[in-house]
């Protein structure tokens, strides 16, 4: 029902980002660096792609490729290709092709970011020769015969593969097996010189229906990156992101609890006399845990807090569980976090604060003190026990595919999360 009524809160007017990410220069540098450039031109492109007429291009090698970023544009790739050229019987040249493309990002129709080329320019020098001086042929000759459109062409086709991985940023991950989260981009990234700058919103599914999110109070906004980090990327996530996850997972029941205790209804009669006219015989006594307000994250300096609000349902009986008193429990933990490949694991630890009060009872008057006596220490035990079960496999991150992430640091400020970290490309299979 709680699901249903949720679904019935008018979702968001306005989008706004809760998480991102900052590709700095060192992190563009890597990945420019493990793409598999001597991939980048195929066999086939020996012989037909990059073919001039009455010329054999018998090998292609990539002497040179870089990448620079461009401040409030994009990107400009720049690659240098020797031809091993047979012009005539027993003559070879090396002629050095030098391709020259401004790349940008943008959002196309189904949301999903993607790198597309523009202004691309060729230019051929020879660098070597074994002909003879005589009958040497200008490299403009060569130059004349090579398709400038086919060119560019095939440097657009070398962004297929980065545009996949592109696309695998707004996969959707489980948390649970009802519950998925999934990052979506808010607009086309920036570019400036301190690197890439992207801006995501984090939506959940709980069995495949998006969740309206509680409105953040404060508007979040990428912080401003340093001038010199030495991270290839820096993520950050804002209060928010971390209260919607809880919601969710509340809304999915992944945080309702039954809690066994080691009460009995005959130890409970002995301090709550009424206990003995409710039961007759000797039961065990069992917790049942709900919220009843949604978990809520608070980040100050250095420090993560989740604030708990349940109602804890004490009864006895199984399969027919009598209800006979209800405890409200408001208590704060601390929180870890930490980064595990592509995941920030999250639990609860180091209890700071429980406050219990008696919401309903079938038994007469309860004082607090009592209260806290029968049922403080398993409470305190077993809530962040039972809540780290759910959390222990963590939150898949923003990521594209094949990538993972290492030499993590996770940094908590007043309101937001940052986590430096370096990239590392994971061979594929085969």
């Amino acid at each position: 029902l709680s699901i249903l009524l949720s679904l019935l809160v008018p979702a968001h007017a306005t989008r706004s980002p809760d998480c991102g990410g900052i590709l700095t220069p060192s992190g563009l540098s890597y990945c420019k660096s493990r793409s598999r450039t001597s991939h980048t031109i195929s066999r086939e492109g020996r012989q037909q792609r990059l073919s001039v007429p009455r010329n054999q291009v018998n090998s292609v090698t990539v002497a040179e490729l870089t990448l620079t970023l461009i401040p409030d544009t994009g990107l400009r790739l720049s690659i240098d290709v020797d031809l091993g050229i047979t012009p005539a019987p027993s003559t070879t040249k090396v002629m050095r092709l030098s391709i020259l493309s401004d790349l940008h990002v943008e959002m196309n129709p189904e949301g999903n970011l993607e790198m597309v080329t523009s202004a691309c320019k060729t230019s051929m020098e020879e660098t070597q020769s074994t002909e003879d001086m005589e009958s040497k042929s200008s490299s403009s000759d060569v130059e004349k015969d090579i398709n400038v459109d086919k060119i560019c062409l095939e440097v657009s086709k070398l962004l297929l593969s980065p545009n996949e991985r592109l696309m695998s940023l707004t996969a959707q991950f489980p948390i649970t097996p009802s519950c998925q989260v999934q990052y979506l981009p808010l607009a086309a990234p920036m570019f400036s010189e301190q690197g890439i700058t992207i801006s995501l919103q984090t939506t959940f599914q709980v069995v495949g229906m998006a969740l309206p999110l509680p409105v953040s109070p404060v508007p979040f906004s990428m912080p401003e990156p340093a001038t010199s980090s030495p991270s290839h990327l820096t993520l950050a996530f804002s209060e928010h992101f971390y209260t919607s996850l809880f919601f969710a997972l509340e809304m999915a029941g992944a945080f309702n609890m039954t809690i066994p205790s080691p009460l009995t209804t005959a130890t409970m009669a002995q301090k709550i006399t009424q206990m003995g006219s409710l039961f007759q015989e000797d039961l065990p006594v069992t917790l049942q845990a709900v919220f009843r307000s949604t978990p809520r994250v608070v980040l100050e300096e250095g420090k993560a807090v989740l604030k708990l609000f349940l109602t804890v349902h004490v009864g006895a009986g199984s399969p027919a569980f009598q209800n006979f008193l209800s405890v409200n429990v408001d208590m704060t933990a601390g929180l870890l976090l930490s980064v595990a490949d592509t995941r920030m694991m999250i639990s609860a630890a180091g209890i700071e604060e429980v406050e219990l009060s008696l919401a309903a009872s079938d038994v007469g008057p309860v004082p607090a003190a009592l209260l806290e006596e029968l049922f403080l220490p398993t409470i305190r035990a077993e809530v962040p026990a039972q809540m780290n079960v759910v959390l222990s496999e963590g939150i898949f991150l923003p990521h594209i595919s094949s990538f993972t992430y290492t030499d993590v640091n996770v940094v908590i400020h007043k309101d937001y999360v940052l986590v430096p970290c370096n990239l590392k490309l994971q061979a594929r299979p085969g």
